[in-house]
């Protein structure tokens, strides 16, 4: 398949969205970037990495870290992640305290912020140092050294962070949280405040379209757990537009509020566009409309 030519296919296509949304407006940081961008990379299975528009230029990744952290998580200590946090779509917002009460300090998903917390913790005590063995994940399976946090991100998220605070105390307070809250908070915000490139995150997520294979070959994770990402990913990695996503793109993705969405086409190519004007639910606009020409021009999906 020419995959350039269906990349600058969709450009045109997505041109007219371009623009629309909204840039997240509660960290910053982030509202200030030019929402007129856009830019996408499809790396295959040998690591071939095709682009248009922007597609070279660094952005916050936000919560797409999300994924690798849970990656690393499954890696280095295996299925007792899952004693402390579930599988389920939210339903409700990525930042929301209300399903926690009643769930008892047990997170719907890793993806929801409240999960994601669970997952760096639980990464923080498998490695002494979750955000910077996230970083050095990255950048090689990336190949780009130069993948880097942002400090300005970080500190407005920590100057901004008075919700995911309270979401982490209140997992504490049902021991859910084996860290301390404050040193877990400062992993959480460096994680998310990671730049890289539509074509440094397509070329990091390939493990999971090569069923858990990193780059150098070795394997990261069993076939299994990486189905079991991608499973995750598809139900609950677009926020609570998660159904709409599958129902438009039918692929797995993770979204995050930088404007960045990852898609996975198992056991063919990995995904990645970026386009900074969100909608309601915290998606990029121009991003979703990528993605879904994507798989309606390619007949590449997991349905």
């Amino acid at each position: 398949m020419d995959y350039q030519s269906v990349l600058e296919r969709i450009a045109q296509d997505v041109a007219p969205l371009i623009g629309s949304g909204t840039p997240a407006a509660y960290i910053p940081a982030l509202a200030d970037v030019d929402p007129r961008q856009f830019g996408m990379a499809l790396a295959d299975l040998d690591g071939t990495v095709y682009g248009v528009g922007d597609w070279q230029v660094p952005f916050s990744t936000q919560s797409i870290t999300k994924v690798f952290a849970l990656a690393l998580a499954l890696a280095e200590g295996g299925d007792s992640v899952w004693d402390r946090v579930g599988r389920e779509p939210s339903g409700n917002p990525f930042n929301s305290l209300v399903q926690l009460e009643y769930e008892n300090g047990i997170p719907r998903n890793p993806f929801i912020n409240a999960g994601a917390l669970v997952v760096t913790d639980r990464l923080q005590t498998l490695t002494g140092d979750a955000s910077s063995e996230l970083l050095t994940f990255l950048q090689q399976e990336s190949g780009n050294p130069d993948v880097g946090f942002d400090a300005e991100v970080a500190a407005s998220e920590h100057d901004h962070g008075d919700r995911n605070a309270a979401v982490a105390h209140f997992m504490a307070s049902y021991g859910n949280i084996d860290n301390p809250v404050p040193a877990l908070l400062d992993h959480y915000f460096w994680q998310c405040s990671i730049e890289m490139s539509c074509a440094d995150l397509a070329l990091a997520a390939r493990f999971l379209s090569r069923h858990g294979l990193r780059a150098d070959g070795s394997r990261l994770l069993t076939r299994s757990e990486a189905k079991q990402i991608n499973a995750v990913m598809l139900t609950c990695g677009t926020y609570d537009a998660a159904g709409e996503f599958a129902y438009r793109v039918g692929l797995p993705g993770k979204s995050g509020v930088g404007g960045g969405i990852v898609a996975v086409v198992p056991g063919t190519c990995t995904l990645a566009v970026w386009s900074p004007g969100l909608d309601a639910r915290g998606n990029s606009v121009a991003g979703v409309a990528a993605l879904d020409r994507f798989t309606t021009l390619t007949g590449l999906s997991v349905f």
